[in-house]
């Protein structure tokens, strides 16, 4: 499943590639990808005629603010091209999705969705279930092979979360101010299961997921199977610490390269060429060079190096 990095690396291209771009329209290929909220027809008449304001993330939730496209704007062409000038970071906070003038597209890629920026020429994926159209012949197409990912349309002058109400769960952005070593010593405070677990709950921490959850234990030297209410403040604060440096440095590398992560380009990400543990069960450490080993924990695959973390 995509996680915070790979959906950040997909949500700043998107605000490279697409914005200030009518959509003209477009086909739903598979009805139950998007939401109940809305019909499929209903959810494609609602976008017709709009653009895409800004890309957003929250969690590794997609949100595009829309408006409404002006009439004397409709030069072929116009937007859609990569730009040297776009937002380096996305992360929407959970009090600033406000009600817009002319709505919202929400996206949750889950286990394998993808949203792709492409020619509308460009041959069809087996696994396309939503396409897009925009001017200038371009697309924006949702590739999803086990068919869990949705959309959202969320209505003029309605609030984000009481449409995708996933979004309402969500706990805070790791590189916000909410999210301090305090605020996490205090959630962690007495909790009897195991600190892979609770970095997986996205209630506790929006965005983090297996990947990086394995690779921070190992930066911050804990043991995925140590009780929360077992950790010391200090492994609490090396833990925080190692959070927001795995995050960045995976932001900085595109992502994770895995079966079904692609960027808007169709790339993939770097960061799994420099994992420190993450899928690299029997691999030696690559700073002791003891063998990786490789766990089960809630159901998850779990790495750890049984020297470096204790």
């Amino acid at each position: 499943m995509p996680e915070l990095p790979e959906v950040e690396t997909i949500c700043r291209g998107l605000n490279q590639a697409t914005l200030d771009r009518e959509m003209l329209g477009g086909d739903v290929l598979l009805n139950s990808t998007i939401a109940r909220s809305i019909s499929a027809t209903d959810f494609l008449t609602q976008l017709k005629g709009k653009s895409i304001a800004r890309w957003y993330r929250r969690g590794k939730y997609l949100l595009a603010e829309l408006s409404q496209f002006p009439e004397g704007e409709r030069e072929k062409g116009k937007g859609g091209e990569f730009r040297d000038q776009t937002p380096s970071s996305s992360p929407l906070p959970s009090s600033l999705l406000l009600p817009s003038k002319a709505g919202w597209l929400g996206v949750h890629l889950r286990m394998t969705g993808q949203l792709l920026w492409v020619n509308q020429s460009e041959p069809l994926q087996k696994h396309a279930r939503v396409r897009l159209f925009f001017e200038g012949n371009q697309e924006l197409r949702f590739v999803d092979q086990r068919t869990f990912g949705q959309m959202w349309y969320v209505p003029a002058e309605t609030e984000v979360s009481s449409t995708v109400i996933g979004l309402k769960l969500l706990g805070p952005e790791p590189f916000s101010d909410e999210f301090t070593t305090e605020y996490l010593a205090r959630k962690l405070h007495r909790r009897a299961r195991p600190i892979k677990t609770a970095l997986l709950d996205q209630s506790l921490i929006a965005g983090l997921g297996n990947i990086y959850a394995d690779e921070t234990l190992f930066l911050s030297g804990v043991m995925p199977t140590t009780l929360c209410a077992d950790l010391t403040a200090e492994q609490i604060g090396r833990i925080h610490t190692a959070i927001i440096q795995v995050l960045q440095k995976a932001i900085a590398s595109g992502g994770t390269t895995f079966s079904n992560f692609l960027n808007v380009q169709g790339v993939n990400g770097n960061y799994g060429g420099v994992a420190w543990v993450y899928n690299r069960a029997g691999q030696p450490c690559r700073t002791c060079s003891t063998t990786i080993e490789r766990i089960k924990l809630a159901g998850r695959s779990t790495h750890f190096c049984p020297v470096c973390q204790q």
